[in-house]
């Protein structure tokens, strides 16, 4: 998976065109509810409110590690595990934007990162 990939919906997902308020699935339970996602081309990604699993904290999650999403039970399933989200970069809403801190967020999420569970 390349880094413009981990950024992309897999071929394999089909996002409805509302998702904000669905469940989250991690690969061990649930970690929130979908707060913001967006569907831009090599930029998507979902921003999660965690509740009180992560003291209330949001969390950034790229699209390509959504396995899928189940528009009947309202829930985004995806591929890694609450450990391996709980220890992701900090949600930060001020730099969303930046290519620094997408970089960042993407390398612990894509090839070689902590996150990293797919196979290259």
């Amino acid at each position: 998976m390349t880094a413009i990939e981990i950024w992309t919906f897999k071929e394999t997902v089909t996002a409805p065109p509302e998702i904000e308020g669905y469940e989250v699935e991690a690969i061990d339970g649930s970690i929130g509810k979908v707060d913001e996602a967006t569907n831009e081309v090599g930029g998507s990604y979902v921003v999660v409110d965690t509740w009180s699993w992560i003291c209330g904290k949001k969390v950034l999650l790229p699209a390509g590690v959504i396995d899928r999403i189940d528009s009947g039970e309202e829930k985004v399933y995806v591929s890694r595990t609450k450990d391996e989200i709980k220890n992701a970069p900090e949600f930060d809403e001020a730099r969303l934007g930046e290519g620094d801190y997408r970089n960042e967020v993407g390398t612990y999420y894509g090839p070689g990162g902590s996150g990293h569970r797919d196979a290259p």
